[in-house]
């Protein structure tokens, strides 16, 4: 019903508004909100970084939860962090070959001399890239894009700030 994502601003008043005409609807709303979103809507998320220069992020999430949870009264309020989800299920067979096929890849790299490399799957071929490569940009969502904008037709979501 709604999506959050750090390229996309937004401002709490605005964004609890649409959960409450979302809420009114349907009796109920799920917010689905990316990693970085909503830094600036934090008290002092400017600036702080870890030790390799990567900014510190604040957990959005539970802030959201327990705004959510001011403002709407008797509504159940659900928060879900799928890191724990993921971790906390056994693996399948086809998450097993992955694996083990990375790992090999991997291996055989090491034994063919490189450094600084990843392997991957891209394209259903299996590759080893630079390291370099990987991480020269981060990977973002261009907010005037036709994804975006798919998604926001989808799922009916007003610009939020």
């Amino acid at each position: 019903d709604v999506c959050l994502i750090p390229e996309i601003k937004f401002t709490l008043p605005k964004l609890l508004a649409h959960v409450r005409s979302i809420l009114d609807k349907k009796d109920y709303c799920v917010l689905c909100v990316a990693e970085g979103a909503g830094q600036d809507v934090l008290d002092g998320a400017e600036g702080a970084t870890d030790a390799s220069g990567n900014p510190i992020l604040k957990d959005i999430g539970t802030y959201l939860r327990d705004q959510c949870k001011m403002e709407f009264k008797g509504v159940d309020i659900k928060y879900i962090d799928p890191s724990y989800m993921i971790r906390s299920i056994p693996t399948i067979t086809t998450d097993r070959i992955y694996c083990k096929v990375l790992g090999q890849a991997a291996v055989h790299g090491a034994f063919a001399g490189f450094t600084d490399f990843t392997v991957g799957l891209v394209n259903t071929h299996y590759v080893m890239l630079p390291t370099t490569t990987i991480i020269q940009s981060a990977r973002t969502v261009d907010p005037k894009g036709r994804q975006w904008n798919r998604l926001k037709t989808a799922i009916s979501q007003p610009d939020l700030d």
